[in-house]
């Protein structure tokens, strides 16, 4: 079912949104040579207790998930893209990372996600998460009511094709309301013109992944964790958008 939603609670959405922006600022600017994974995702749930938030994450249990995730914050280090389950783990010099966080505050979810290096960066990893960054940015350019979800779509993968990548559709985005994960899908690919019309008071998560040289992905032994086939690094980003009668409002801008 699709929900769409007024302008005031568009407005009560507002507060989940800057609450999951100010986490993944926080993890990020965290993330540093020897910081292990799990303190990290202890940050972010310490950040939950404070604000008196829910996550989105700890019982989640998809039928893609092994169990439920246990964690609230999803850590994806180097050839893990997506889902990528807290372990022990201590980041070093040069590893590619992306971070994946929603939550729900006042019975009202937002989700957002942001790739970064820590210490020493690889020129080609720097190019990957612009690159994907591009492809955020050029979905949420045609996120105006009138177009289709299609027209999202089409600009994702448009980017990535133009900068000689492969585009993996089995994971993309989704509607965002009072749950995490809701109708309508939004692909990292697609025929503009197509699909769901964009209406006001949609609200939905848009989400480019891309891996360096691959549009295979395989399941880690943990259950969760996707990595690609290859080996090739990955990265993602993510924000929460809602859809208005002018331009869309980026619920999960941080900064």
């Amino acid at each position: 079912m699709i929900e769409l939603l007024t302008p005031t609670q568009i407005d009560e959405m507002r507060p989940a949104g800057k609450f999951v922006a100010s986490v993944l600022t926080a993890v990020s600017e965290a993330a540093d040579v020897g910081v292990d994974l799990l303190d990290l995702d202890a940050l972010a749930h310490q950040m939950i207790r404070e604000r008196g938030a829910e996550s989105c994450y700890i019982d989640y249990h998809p039928s893609f998930g092994a169990m439920p995730f246990g964690k609230v914050l999803c850590t994806s280090v180097n050839d893990a893209v997506l889902h990528g389950l807290p372990h022990s783990y201590k980041l070093r010099d040069g590893d590619l990372v992306s971070f994946d966080f929603a939550a729900s505050v006042d019975g009202w979810v937002c989700d957002s996600a942001v790739s970064v290096v820590v210490g020493t960066p690889r020129e080609e990893d720097v190019r990957l998460i612009a690159h994907a960054q591009e492809a955020l940015d050029a979905a949420i350019a045609v996120a105006h009511a009138g177009n289709k979800v299609g027209d999202i779509s089409a600009a994702i993968g448009e980017v990535g094709r133009s900068h000689g990548l492969k585009i993996n559709t089995q994971f993309g985005g989704h509607g965002v309301g009072r749950t995490m994960h809701g109708d309508p899908h939004v692909a990292n690919d697609g025929r503009a013109g197509r699909g769901f019309p964009l209406k006001p008071g949609l609200v939905i998560a848009i989400e480019p992944w891309f891996l360096h040289t691959t549009d295979e992905i395989v399941m880690d032994e943990d259950g969760w964790t996707i990595r690609s086939a290859d080996g090739s690094r990955g990265a993602h980003v993510e924000h929460t958008i809602a859809i208005t009668e002018g331009d869309p409002i980026v619920m999960t801008a941080r900064g």
